[in-house]
């Protein structure tokens, strides 16, 4: 059974950051990281798989850097350059397999079976 917990999560000015964290994110498995905002659907932000390989939704490429640490047991996003646009509940979650996932498959939550309760971001 995969228990995951993120903390981290906080309220911040434009341009500052944040480092989210993921507790039970096992390294084997492909893992990511998604978030929700009032009234809009859930979003793909980043994803890791076993081997380190990583994707990001559009948005917040050059300014999001998922990691983890396979020893800990801890996944995590480092969140720079922050904007309004980024507020919203994040959530870390974990297909629960080591197969990796086909590059237009990585940021939909369709393919993710454990999900972590959410840490609320605002930006403003």
């Amino acid at each position: 059974h995969v228990q995951l917990v993120e903390s981290g999560g906080s309220s911040v000015r434009p341009g500052g950051s944040l480092r989210l964290s993921c507790a039970g994110a096992n390294g084997m498995y492909c893992m990511g990281w998604f978030r929700q905002a009032p009234g809009k659907e859930r979003e793909g932000v980043a994803y890791i798989d076993a081997d380190g390989t990583t994707t990001y939704t559009a948005s917040v490429k050059g300014r999001f850097t998922i990691s983890k640490d396979s020893v800990k047991n801890i996944l995590y996003l480092q969140m720079n350059s922050l904007k309004p646009e980024d507020t919203a509940m994040y959530y870390c979650a974990s297909t629960g397999s080591a197969s990796w996932l086909a590059v237009y498959l990585r940021l939909r939550s369709y393919y993710y079976n454990y999900w972590g309760q959410g840490t609320q971001v605002t930006v403003s």
